[in-house]
């Protein structure tokens, strides 16, 4: 199955719940103050989220007055060329080579996971690939990577359990300049933003790479499982405490309804989606396309 058709059925709950809500308000004919207040709540039923919801609807006001628009198949093309105008609104980021992937998240948005997918995507690139088992507070963490390593047939670079973490790093760093590795992939503890020891460990770890390979590009990624909704914004607000987030991992998109929370991160965090995982295989894992997404929401 080709990433497209996988990123269509991952957003099909989105969209048969968006669909069919749009379909029968555009079944209603005016677009007047009713017709915009309905819109309204239906995109923050689609976790769209308040604010973002209002912006998306006023500039569909604008957009339709300027251009006289009438039709519901006028209003369907206006509101994705809002949408997509949106998710483009946010710093773009394309990835450069060497690369330090730090990926980070709270317990159970399947961060582990997402890693060796990522592995596996980077080395479908032709990229050498390292891994760091960074997260030595969770019990066979590291076995865990260690699994992904070796499906991947990849490097990991490990300590015991309960060693220290930026010792690890270091570590992981030092191969990497010795091996003139292309992607170095860091797994962290996943961690609630409440543990100030594990948060304050994501700065340690953030100073020694700054420290010991200045020269690579740096990407901090957080790992946000979508059927969380409006929550998946405090966790990036609570790590971008900590350290400068880069862009987001999303996953679990197949579970849920709630896809139009993309749409509420990019508005209301200006980061950007860089990956979406699709399911449960290694390879079920892509770069996030603004224009194939929201073609694929209604």
């Amino acid at each position: 199955m080709g990433f497209f058709k996988k990123i269509s059925e991952a957003l099909r709950r989105t969209k048969e719940a968006l669909a069919r809500k749009l379909d029968s308000l555009l079944s209603g004919g005016e677009l007047n103050d009713e017709f915009y207040e309905e819109l309204t709540d239906i995109l923050i039923s689609s976790d769209v989220g308040f604010s973002c919801s209002e912006e998306i609807v006023e500039r569909l006001r604008e957009y339709a007055r300027k251009n006289k628009i009438r039709k519901a198949e006028e209003v369907k093309k206006a509101l994705k060329i809002i949408l997509s105008d949106i998710l483009n609104e946010t710093n773009q980021v394309k990835i450069e080579y060497p690369a330090i992937i730090t990926v980070v998240g709270v317990n159970g948005v399947g961060k582990t996971t997402s890693i060796g997918k990522l592995a596996k995507f980077f080395k479908s690139q032709k990229k050498e690939v390292t891994l760091v088992a960074g997260d030595t507070f969770r019990a066979a963490a590291s076995e865990q990577l260690t699994e992904w390593a070796n499906r991947n047939k990849v490097r990991i670079v490990k300590h015991s359990e309960g060693a220290d973490a930026g010792a690890v790093v270091y570590d992981g760093l030092s191969s990497a300049k010795a091996k003139k590795t292309d992607v170095l992939i860091i797994d962290t503890a996943g961690r609630l933003q409440t543990k100030t020891n594990l948060m304050e460990e994501l700065k340690k770890i953030d100073r020694v790479i700054n420290k010991e390979y200045p020269e690579a590009h740096r990407y901090n990624i957080i790992v946000l499982d979508a059927t969380t909704g409006q929550n998946a914004l405090s966790q990036i607000e609570h790590f971008n405490e900590y350290i400068n987030l880069s862009g987001i991992i999303l996953t679990k998109l197949d579970g849920t309804a709630k896809g139009g929370v993309v749409l509420s991160i990019a508005k209301e965090m200006g980061l950007p989606v860089l990956f979406i995982g699709t399911g449960e295989q290694i390879d079920d894992i892509g770069e996030f396309d603004a224009k194939e997404f929201v073609d694929n929401l209604f």
